[in-house]
């Protein structure tokens, strides 16, 4: 797929085939989170893959609208320092979103869905992946080929129109 059809196919996916992914492919995933730009260089994230399926079921339960973690291939959670000061707490979250998003992409690539979820639940999240006190999850990414129907650019996306969107010199 080119790297528009990849931008263009993806969307969020709650339900997935029971299918894995190859670890190879998973591996291509994460390496372009890891390559994301980041604020100075800074890469503040960890990534913790999952795709044990009683992981992923204990995984699903850190957030009231996570079930369908329990049913993806893999789910990576996104892993950050624990901070205080809210510059750095926003920087963290700014360069996390590049890294959600390039991983979504690659994703997208291969005909793999993604969707993404909050955490509610750190202690229950902490428990499961075995994290550090001093860390916590910021997000968590599910992945997986979709039950329903494969990926493919959408012609005519549930978006505002771009001339509502795109203001060029001024608003």
């Amino acid at each position: 797929m080119e790297t528009w059809d990849a931008i263009t196919s993806r969307r969020n996916v709650r339900q997935f085939a029971d299918r894995a992914i190859g670890e190879e492919l998973l591996d291509q995933i994460l390496e372009a989170g890891r390559r994301a730009p980041s604020s100075r260089n800074w890469q503040p994230w960890d990534f913790v893959v999952v795709s044990d399926r009683e992981q992923l079921r204990e995984l699903s339960k850190v957030w009231r609208g996570g079930g369908h973690v329990a049913d993806s291939a893999a789910t990576v959670a996104l892993v950050v320092e624990k901070r205080d000061e809210q510059r750095r707490r926003e920087t963290a979250q700014f360069d996390l979103g590049q890294a959600t998003m390039a991983m979504m992409i690659a994703a997208a690539d291969h005909g793999i869905g993604s969707g993404h979820s909050a955490v509610e639940d750190q202690a229950k999240a902490r428990e499961v992946l075995g994290l550090p006190e001093d860390r916590e999850v910021a997000y968590l990414l599910d992945l997986g080929y979709p039950a329903d129907r494969p990926l493919k650019p959408i012609k005519r996306p549930d978006r505002r129109a771009f001339d509502e969107v795109v203001h060029k010199g001024h608003w």
